[in-house]
């Protein structure tokens, strides 16, 4: 068990080693584009997260 989780642990830190430095070249554009989406998925699930809670401390689903 434990010597599988190891390969585990060692494949998953192989693929990270392989892929830590983008291949391919990004325009300005796409860059703020990426960043745009990235915020804007933060601001979901911030959204989400907040109606959760306010759902759990009012025990109310509307």
């Amino acid at each position: 068990m434990a010597s599988s989780f190891k390969l585990l642990v060692g494949k998953i830190r192989e693929i990270n080693q392989r892929y830590s430095k983008p291949h391919i070249e990004m325009t300005p554009l796409v860059k703020i584009s990426l960043m745009a989406l990235r915020v804007y998925l933060l601001l979901l699930v911030g959204l989400i997260v907040y109606k959760f809670v306010v759902t759990l401390t009012t025990g109310a689903v509307q």
